[in-house]
């Protein structure tokens, strides 16, 4: 088997791993035949995973929200945070205007959000 067909086997193969996780552990020697098992189909999982389940890059509004969150700020205190009028902090949030290459830099410095992210490539 190369790879997981189908959902059956991917639910077979996340129901085996839960099983060797209670037998595996980080003193388990890596030639042990558990071991090597919870290697393999972990990477069968993950393969399938990624076509069938694939993880899209967050949006700066989704990221900003969760920074704001994280940081116990409202739209007003992280407009005066990021030094920009809380109208285009707004803006920004609801989608209805993207930042400025200045505003993106400050964004990205202040808030440590990656400037792929906050530039949306």
């Amino acid at each position: 088997m190369t790879r997981l067909e189908n959902e059956t086997q991917y639910e077979a193969a996340m129901s085996r791993i839960e099983e060797l996780l209670r037998i595996v552990d980080d003193n388990t020697p890596a030639d042990d035949k558990n071991s090597i098992e919870l290697v393999i189909l972990s990477n069968l999982v993950a393969d399938y995973e990624d076509i069938h389940y694939p993880i899209s890059k967050p949006s700066l509004i989704e990221v900003l929200k969760l920074r704001m969150y994280e940081m116990g700020l409202s739209q007003s205190s992280l407009a005066k945070l990021l030094g920009m009028n809380q109208s285009k902090i707004s803006e920004i949030i609801s989608g209805k205007s993207e930042p400025t290459l200045k505003q993106a830099r400050t964004i990205s410095k202040t808030l440590n959000i990656s400037p792929a992210i906050v530039l949306g490539v």
